[in-house]
């Protein structure tokens, strides 16, 4: 029987990219092609303002994107499972529920 070899992702990772960018606020979204998840960091303290167009008081929350990821829909389920994954086991070894 001729059997198909097992497939194994060879991963590596530049130096540049390996400390990873810290991110304190994510932003989902999509279009027909596919998934963006944007990491961003508040850049400084929420503050009020005053909305140009209508006059009404919000509070502005200043960030800036430090990454963006582009996923075709078929690989967001393999996401939500990873992360599903790793945040039980989390859970387990900390005994914090997030």
């Amino acid at each position: 029987m001729n059997e198909e070899p097992e497939s194994r992702l060879e991963v590596s990772i530049s130096a540049e990219v390996e400390a990873g960018q810290y991110a304190n606020f994510a932003s989902v979204w999509h279009t027909e092609d596919g998934f963006v998840l944007d990491f961003a960091v508040i850049t400084r303290p929420p503050a009020l303002a005053d909305d140009p167009r209508s006059g009404e008081r919000y509070v502005s929350v200043p960030t800036r994107i430090v990454s963006r990821i582009r996923l075709p829909p078929a690989q967001v389920f393999e996401l939500m499972k990873a992360l599903e994954q790793q945040l039980s086991a989390y859970e387990k070894e900390t005994g914090q529920k997030v």
